[in-house]
């Protein structure tokens, strides 16, 4: 049966298909096979160049014949071999000519095919098939639906040079996910493909360098195993190096660099190692030039921000080198200004790639300023630097998006630019704005950004509360994402931090007591951290403590102690522990917990734990209970006086822990529990 494209596109062919084309498909139906030879040979001849001529073809039924004259044993080599020739050049149309060719089972026809011996014909086999996987509208995996196709294309590899550029080229293009790059591993790829790095043939060094970087990337088991290949006496990473001389094609330059840095990332080369540091971090800057093509600067600056983003001293390095920070300012003069018709190439040429040099300079910038304050005040003083970021916050493309707000958050790290640019430049607007309708990886990196905003030495963390963000980041804390749920409440957490008693009330009221309750038993540590912290920062001052105690005060006593009594790591337990201190600190609080023995026994038990942390944030809690309002400025109005208080303690046995505690070897648990034995003889 003839494989039909989509109705629309068929109609129009369909009127357009001539006698001439239905010749060409009817001789593959001859009985003679001379003919029908002559008939492919026929064919193919046509069908080069001519995009209209495959279509027809297509339409008219003649991938299936092909594909079964292929597969058929009784078929001669040579029309077998012309049959693959034709499909292959039937896939180098358009791309519904490869749709319909998929939707013909054209791949697992192919693949079968191969078995046969004949060099030419596996040749001709691969390089179709080279042609359709390459494709976007290919779903690769078709590759990986039987078992046995992998382990066949290591064992065709090294037949001719012409199945080694094939099949690295084949491997390159279907190497997407962790899983590929399981199967290639397991399968021998490293062993199969690093001989062909010393090849004579360029087509063949490059498609195998190509395998090596889509291999490495993200995967510490390949970048181990490649960092001890010896080939022809060398280790692998010096061949890399190699690859990165000056004299060599900048594409060799630039693969060959994101190998290294995919290694280095993955741990297996240290990135203080020269490799790194002398070689492929300059062959990286050096790629961001003018002097190469637009794509090519898109690819080293992004493979740069990858490489630099955990590592401080590469940062400093790079930011010195070949006056980076102000070369990546010209990313955001594409496109040119034109003037003439005869530019109109070029215009469309810096169009198709503005967006993407965007994208990668935002993303460097991020990379280069997370860490250090000089990097980041030289980022902020190229040229329009912050007036670009505001811009690229609102860009058409998710893409720019994204990296612009990458940037900010980077650069959001930094007291100064929260005190001048940010404040000069009201980024807490287009920042509002892009929390208001965005995908979950935009609102991440927005909401971040929008923590480091709201701490308190923060300029714009007033206005950012006057435009009603307590609802917005309330919201944040229902979403599924985690990293959403711990970033809203983070938000919430500054907000609060010496905030007045009207925000408190608002962020409890907004959040809601049931929301507040339910994420003190998230399952992800990071939010039950975090909501503890905004506990903590709503639970200071003390008429603040006293009142929302007095509202919320059953509650958060028994989500403290279910707290202290699961299955949590030490530094949940230390900040529970601080908020039970703060609410000791309360006037009228501070009976919530005089009043449970089975919490004091709780506090006994932690100034006594192993871990200092804890002893010292048990004592303070202590500390708190027993002090002597009557020899400060505090106004008591708890049920217990202090003597009350301190009586009960001392018959519970606190002041034997206490003046244990006065030998501990720590400097601040010593001094806390002097202070607290004080009391006492006061």
């Amino acid at each position: 049966m003839a494989c039909l494209l989509e109705a629309p596109l068929r109609i129009s062919v369909l009127s357009e298909v001539t006698a001439t084309s239905r010749h060409y498909v009817d001789r593959l139906f001859d009985p003679d096979p001379q003919k029908v030879l002559q008939g492919v040979i026929d064919m193919k001849n046509a069908v080069i160049g001519n995009n209209k001529q495959k279509a027809n073809l297509i339409v008219l039924g003649a991938v299936p014949r092909l594909l079964y004259l292929l597969q058929q044993g009784s078929s001669s080599e040579e029309l077998r071999t012309e049959c693959a020739v034709v499909l292959g050049s039937l896939a180098m149309g358009t791309e519904n000519n490869i749709k319909s060719l998929v939707d013909c089972h054209l791949i697992p026809a192919l693949l079968q095919a191969l078995v046969f011996p004949d060099l030419i014909f596996i040749e001709a086999c691969l390089r179709c098939l080279r042609t359709v996987l390459i494709s976007p509208v290919t779903p690769v995996q078709l590759l990986y639906t039987d078992p046995t196709v992998v382990p066949h294309l290591m064992s065709l590899m090294n037949q001719s040079l012409r199945t080694q550029e094939y099949t690295t080229q084949i491997i390159f293009h279907c190497c997407k996910t962790p899983e590929h790059q399981t199967v290639l591993f397991n399968h021998g790829a490293i062993q199969n493909i690093a001989p062909l790095l010393i090849s004579t043939s360029y087509k063949v060094r490059i498609q195998a360098l190509k395998c090596f970087s889509v291999l490495a990337y993200e995967n510490t088991q390949v970048s181990l195993t490649l960092v001890n290949v010896i080939v022809n006496g060398e280790l692998l990473s010096s061949i890399f190096v190699r690859m990165m001389q000056r004299d060599k094609p900048i594409e060799m330059q630039l693969t060959a660099a994101k190998c290294l840095t995919y290694m280095c990332r993955a741990g297996a080369i240290r990135t203080d190692d020269c490799c790194i540091v002398l070689k492929t971090l300059p062959c990286l800057v050096r790629m961001c030039s003018k002097e190469h093509l637009l794509e090519q600067r898109v690819e080293g600056a992004e493979t740069l921000a990858f490489l630099l983003e955990p590592d401080v001293e590469l940062q400093r390095i790079a930011s010195i080198t070949d006056q980076l920070v102000a070369m990546l300012a010209d990313y955001f003069k594409y496109p040119s200004s034109v003037s003439t018709i005869t530019d109109i190439k070029r215009l469309d040429h810096d169009l198709k790639h503005a967006h993407e040099l965007r994208q990668a300079a935002f993303k460097l910038y991020a990379s280069l300023g997370s860490n250090d304050e000089d990097i980041r005040k030289k980022i902020t003083e190229t040229e329009n630097m912050m007036d670009r970021i505001v811009s690229g916050l609102s860009e058409s493309s998710i893409k720019v998006r994204l990296a612009a707000v990458r940037c900010l958050h980077s650069l959001s790290r930094s007291v100064q630019q929260l005190r001048t640019s940010f404040h000069d430049h009201a980024v807490w607007k287009p920042l509002m704005k892009l929390l208001q309708n965005a995908p979950d990886e935009v609102l991440v990196m927005a909401s971040s950004t929008l923590c480091n905003l709201l701490l308190e030495f923060s300029p714009s963390k007033e206005p950012i509360l006057e435009s009603g963000v307590i609802d917005l980041l309330c919201s944040l804390t229902h979403s599924e994402s985690p990293a959403l749920r711990v970033n809203g409440i983070w938000a919430l957490m500054n907000m609060a931090f010496q905030g007045d008693q009207k925000v408190k009330m608002e962020i409890l009221q907004s959040l809601g007591t049931e929301q507040l309750f339910c994420l003190l038993s998230d399952t992800d540590p990071n939010v039950l951290m975090k909501t503890l912290g905004l506990l903590r920062n709503l639970l200071s001052t003390r008429p603040h403590i006293d009142q929302i105690m007095s509202t919320h005060g059953k509650q958060i006593m028994q989500a403290v102690t279910l707290i202290l009594e699961g299955d949590h790591s030490m530094e949940i337990k230390e900040q529970t522990i601080c908020i039970l201190a703060n609410i000791a600190d309360g006037s009228t609080a501070k009976d919530l917990i005089m009043t449970n023995d089975d919490m004091l026994q709780k506090m006994k038990y932690y100034m006594g734990h192993s871990n200092v942390k804890l002893q010292l944030a048990a004592t303070y809690c202590i500390s708190n209970l027993i002090w002597n309002e009557e020899d400060g400025n505090y106004c008591c109005v708890s049920n217990l006086s202090s003597q009350a208080r301190q009586d009960k303690l001392r018959e519970m046995g606190f002041v034997d822990v206490l003046h244990k505690l006065t030998q501990a070897l720590d400097p601040n648990l010593c001094d806390r529990a002097k202070t607290a034995m004080q009391q006492y003889l006061a």
